[in-house]
């Protein structure tokens, strides 16, 4: 069973069912592997920090860029789940990543913030920046998803 199947109910919108997550302190498992949370949400708007410590580190010292993908694709797509309907999921059918700035473990926290550029019945397209505390950018990511009921 999913997270949001067990804390929402079915009628509610996507946007109710990522605040009420919020409201219960809950978080999604793939956050507590890699250290990263869910901040806020809005409609269309996803945020997540995270503290990318060794446990992150890729051979050569410094953040893999799995882990900078991973709170970029969380971010595009939990700002398209904030959008939907009640009866309506998501998943990512695509996602591109531009590595902007090397992140390393002197980087700090790092920010992830998702928007909604554009959504349809089956398809909506997101984008999200990765950027430090003092909103250096580091990373982007842009991303196609496909809208399903349920």
């Amino acid at each position: 069973m999913s997270l949001i199947a067990e804390i929402a109910s079915p009628d509610m919108t996507g946007l109710e069912q990522l605040q009420a997550l919020l409201a219960q302190g809950k978080q999604p498992g793939i956050g507590g592997t890699l250290r990263f949370s869910a901040i806020a949400f809005d409609h269309g708007l996803a945020v997540f920090e995270g503290e990318p410590g060794e446990h992150a580190h890729n051979p050569i010292g410094t953040v893999h860029g799995g882990y900078i993908a991973t709170l970029l694709d969380s971010a595009c797509g939990c700002a398209v789940h904030s959008r939907l309907a009640p009866g309506q999921t998501y998943t990512t059918l695509e996602l591109k990543v531009a590595y902007h700035k090397a992140v390393t473990a002197k980087t700090g926290t790092v920010r992830a913030e998702g928007r909604v550029v554009s959504i349809g019945r089956r398809a909506a397209f997101a984008e999200a920046r990765l950027t430090d505390m003092a909103g250096v950018l580091l990373a982007s990511a842009t991303s196609s998803l496909l809208i399903m009921s349920v």
